[in-house]
């Protein structure tokens, strides 16, 4: 089912919002029109109808259940912070019903430990605390998720972050820049007198050897 961005924005902007309570989390929403966008560019590239997703640090849910209004079959929503994982149950089950696929939601702080799913996913994405606060907060999803052995891998991260892509190649992932867009700052996070303030990102998508699927030079 085709679904335009400014659609799949308004579902996703009916969602309960994520709290962003905890600044050590780095928990920083993506806003719907962002996440629309991002999830229909995933769409095209990598299809998602019939597809098993992973959500990663899921937070409210906004990404994986943006996958499931555009067909993935099955999303599993893994959040660390009990409070959000209540606002995601509730999410998904409000969006169940009106999808063919299943969802699945998760409480668990990730980390290399931490028990693969019985099934690799066909695609895992993520908005990982990018480790501003806690330098390499984002270290144990990163690599949790390159480890699972998935086909495509996909990230949004700050655009001044340099160690993702180096991180993809230990486990064997090339990487692609699929967009780059500006990311507005919640003003808990503002250690200083701006109300708002955006930080540049940029949306990777991680693939194996001689699968890249945009015409742009990698690094």
């Amino acid at each position: 089912m085709a679904m335009r961005p400014k659609h799949l924005a308004i579902e996703l902007s009916k969602l309960q919002p994520h709290p962003c309570t905890s600044v050590e989390l780095e928990q920083y929403a993506t806003e719907g029109d962002l996440a629309a966008y991002w999830i229909l560019g995933i769409d095209q590239v990598d299809e998602m109808e019939g597809k098993r997703v992973l959500d990663l640090g899921a937070g409210n849910g906004i990404l994986g259940l943006g996958c499931l209004l555009v067909g993935a079959q099955h999303v599993t929503l893994v959040e660390a912070d009990p409070l959000v994982v209540e606002i995601a149950k509730s999410n998904a089950e409000r969006l169940s019903p009106r999808c063919e696929g299943t969802v699945q939601v998760i409480q668990e702080h990730i980390s290399l430990q931490s028990e693969q799913p019985e099934i690799v996913p066909d695609i895992v994405l993520m908005n990982p605390p990018w480790g501003v606060q806690t330098a390499k907060a984002d270290r144990p999803l990163l690599e949790y998720a390159f480890s699972l052995g998935a086909p495509v891998v996909h990230v949004l991260h700050s655009a001044k972050s340099k160690h993702v892509q180096a991180l993809g190649r230990d486990y064997g992932y090339e990487s692609e820049a699929m967009l780059e867009t500006e990311f507005r700052l919640p003003p808990t996070y503002l250690h200083h007198s701006k109300k708002k303030a955006t930080t540049t990102v940029r949306c990777w998508r991680f693939h194996r050897p001689g699968d890249a699927k945009l015409l742009e030079d990698e690094d």
